[in-house]
């Protein structure tokens, strides 16, 4: 496999583990530092679209369909194929452990020293007044999915790099192989 492959699987992998240990993170007493700043969900998705769509676009480049990218998939080495899964279930019950603990609130915010939440509840819609323990449960569950969701994405863009650098090695070796024709 390419050197800039493993350069870009690796990225988007390292940064896949970050963001889901992370999310766990959210579980531990307390919020995470930086809670309240914007700018760390704007370093998440600036390095997030460049590196999933160049994932995408070397997933096309490969012309490969679904079924030779997951042949080229078990074709990596096992630990990767093992790391790359973990990841995979990892963000994917971060995600149902979010989603089931969280119920209808979301979007905490204080206003004037009084904490609120958007209630999603069908007919009771709108916001509301909570307490600060109540709050801090909301704040970390849109935490947990807020780090969660891109984690994955990473992971599927790793996912997809390693099995197209795969295909792209596989092929590389197949044409060299072949006799030249005059």
């Amino acid at each position: 496999m390419e050197w800039s492959f493993k350069l870009h699987g690796g990225i988007a992998a390292g940064l896949s583990t970050v963001l889901l240990l992370l999310a766990v993170l959210t579980w531990l007493p307390g919020t995470l530092p930086l809670a309240g700043s914007k700018w760390p969900m704007v370093a998440i998705v600036v390095l997030l679209f460049p590196i999933f769509i160049a994932a995408l676009v070397r997933m096309f480049l490969s012309g490969a369909d679904r079924h030779s990218m997951w042949l080229a998939f078990r074709c990596l080495p096992g630990r990767l194929q093992a790391f790359l899964g973990a990841l995979a279930i990892s963000g994917i019950v971060l995600m149902l452990l979010s989603t089931a603990g969280a119920g209808n609130w979301q979007a905490p915010e204080v206003k004037d020293g009084r904490y609120f939440v958007f209630d999603t509840t069908p007919h009771a819609r709108g916001t509301i007044e909570v307490s600060h323990s109540q709050y801090e449960a909301v704040l970390e569950s849109d935490q947990r999915s807020m780090l969660a969701i891109p984690g994955m994405l990473f992971a599927g863009a790793a996912y997809v790099v390693f099995a197209a650098g795969e295909l792209r090695r596989a092929d590389v070796g197949f044409r060299s192989s072949q006799p030249v024709q005059v």
